[in-house]
């Protein structure tokens, strides 16, 4: 999911419900998150409903891209939330102007190539002499091209759902 897609009302309160509609997350995974992650923790009114701030959404939604976009488990999510809550990183803030379409696509990360060796494809008698391969670690750099990946392929999806024709020089 792209954040920079959600906007955020400019409001003091929000129930759990316009919580639901802002995030797409469901009344029950939202009661569970905050079981799980402290730093989720909407203060309660004098009837015990929920009221969550402009910060408890943007937890949501950071929560959300960490466990569905980045494949976080709930444990590795509460890692990272704790690290980037300690100043390593800081929250996405979604601004009005964030959430227009964007004209440019994300600049393009430098991809490794591939080792001397690589061929896409096996060697005919590959399965009598195949091991496992371990894929290479997933750094930064991975994620960002792995990303970008997602970028294009949603906007592909996007563009064959509307039936609209790719702009851009290469589909004239």
């Amino acid at each position: 999911m792209n954040q920079a897609a959600v906007h955020i009302p400019e409001k003091l309160f929000f129930k759990i419900g316009e919580v639901c509609d802002i995030t797409g997350i469901q009344a029950h995974v939202l009661r569970y998150w905050e079981s799980e992650f402290p730093m989720l923790a909407p203060q309660k009114n004098r009837a015990g409903q929920r009221t969550y701030r402009k910060r408890d959404v943007e937890m949501v939604l950071r929560i959300k891209e960490l466990l569905y976009d980045e494949m976080y488990t709930i444990a590795g999510a509460k890692k990272r939330l704790t690290s980037e809550l300690r100043g390593a990183s800081k929250l996405k803030v979604v601004t009005p102007e964030m959430s227009a379409p964007a004209a440019q696509p994300p600049p393009v990360p430098q991809l490794v190539a591939p080792p001397a060796h690589f061929s896409p494809e096996p060697p005919r008698d590959a399965a009598a002499t195949a091991e496992p391969v371990e894929p290479p670690p997933l750094n930064d750099e991975r994620r960002a091209a792995i990303r970008l990946l997602r970028y294009h392929a949603q906007e592909l999806l996007r563009l064959l759902d509307s039936g609209e024709a790719p702009a851009g020089p290469h589909h004239r």
